[in-house]
């Protein structure tokens, strides 16, 4: 049994015990590299191929266009880069349009596109973390090639009108990838309905293994390959396929099908956190948008107390939260999605991200407020005195 209450959830998840079990017959008994001929070779690639018609039919797409990674930045990279020298390869197009507050796996990418001689356009956002449409109307051009828009953010947990955008890029003909880490596993998406020619995501952020991740990619997009090699993934991602994190990944994907099915218990847990905070913690603020959210990500701003000083005390009262991406841990800048959403240096200093999972229980969430409300109290004495 876990000693502290685990809100840190859009960082990583436990690993489902079932999706454990899953995977440790391919750590051991069946170790064969799946690209060898012979009978333990064979009996990898039957569970590989396996594991891609689930993760296929989760997605609505056929097989062949899901590609296994190693991660989600991978995917991420695959997806953008891949699919931006692909589309350049065959028409010349050096354009990408992306938003402000995207992961840094896409923003820090395409700023070094931009130094190769690519063509970026950056998207701003509204106060809530919101893309206009609109504006991704307006900034497509003869030269683009690539849309690449967060499906929900990391931070703040603000949802994207993904369908929307999807159809003008369908209409302007231009590819559209999606980011979508945050919301697999707690949103149901189809690749077809929603109009997305490219997703990634990663199986760590809905209780699988760390270390594996997937792109899955229509078919008519053009795609080079980031990862040369051999012939894995129909020569599209070079290296032996992490067999038992495949596995794991597709046997996360079919929990969260059963969870998908279930009363939103998790959504009412997280609204019930934000009613509460706000109720009871003076000045405390909400960031990103009040409805077109996940249910699981709540981020809050408590003026006059440094983020960092609330992280640290919140960790030896036995609650694990965050400032914001795991990624950018150890960063003294405010968040860059905090900032793009027009929120002030010395607010966004003061933001604690709080996200749930479908393991967390409403006792965790009293305690934990118990505990938040103790703190800040604290620290706001501390920074008058």
């Amino acid at each position: 049994m876990a000693k502290f209450i685990y809100l840190d959830n859009a960082a990583t998840t436990p690993c489902d015990p079932r999706v454990v079990k899953a995977m440790l017959p391919f750590f051991t008994e069946k170790f064969g590299n799946a690209s060898s001929l012979h009978q333990a070779g064979r009996e990898t690639r039957s569970a590989i191929d396996s594991s891609r018609d689930i993760v296929a039919k989760f997605f609505n797409v056929e097989p062949e266009e899901v590609i296994f990674t190693g991660s989600g930045t991978e995917a991420d990279m695959l997806g953008v880069k891949g699919i931006l020298e692909g589309v350049h390869d065959r028409t010349g197009k050096t354009h990408v349009i992306t938003s402000a507050i995207e992961h840094k796996a896409v923003l820090n990418l395409v700023y070094d596109l931009e130094k190769r001689g690519f063509q970026i356009t950056v998207l701003p956002v509204d106060k809530y973390g919101r893309i206009s449409p609109d504006d991704v109307k307006k900034a497509i051009t003869g030269y683009t090639a690539l849309v690449s828009i967060m499906a929900a953010n990391s931070e703040i947990g603000t949802t994207q009108p993904i369908k929307d955008i999807g159809k003008i890029c369908r209409e302007k003909g231009v590819f559209f990838h999606t980011d979508a880490v945050q919301l697999v596993g707690k949103v149901k998406i189809d690749l077809q309905e929603d109009l997305i020619d490219a997703l990634s995501l990663s199986a760590h952020k809905f209780h699988g293994p760390k270390g594996v991740g997937a792109l899955i990619v229509r078919k008519n997009v053009p795609l080079r390959p980031q990862i040369l090699g051999g012939g894995q993934e129909k020569r599209r991602r070079a290296a032996t396929e992490n067999t038992p994190g495949i596995v794991g990944l597709a046997a996360a994907l079919q929990l969260c099908e059963e969870y998908l099915e279930k009363p939103k218990d998790k959504m009412v847990l997280g609204d019930y956190l934000v009613e509460r905070v706000l109720k009871e913690i003076s000045g405390s603020i909400l960031n990103g948008h009040p409805d077109k959210r996940l249910r699981t990500h709540v981020n809050f701003s408590f003026p006059g107390v440094e983020g960092e000083s609330l992280l640290l005390r919140l960790d030896l009262e036995g609650v694990c939260a965050s400032t914001g991406s795991a990624c950018s841990a150890g960063s003294l800048e405010p968040s860059h999605v905090l900032l793009a959403c027009g929120i002030l240096p010395e607010l966004a200093n003061c933001s604690l991200r709080l996200t749930l999972s479908r393991d967390t229980t409403k006792k965790e969430i009293d305690q934990a407020i118990i505990i938040l409300k103790k703190v800040v109290a604290e620290l706001r004495e501390m920074s008058v005195l």
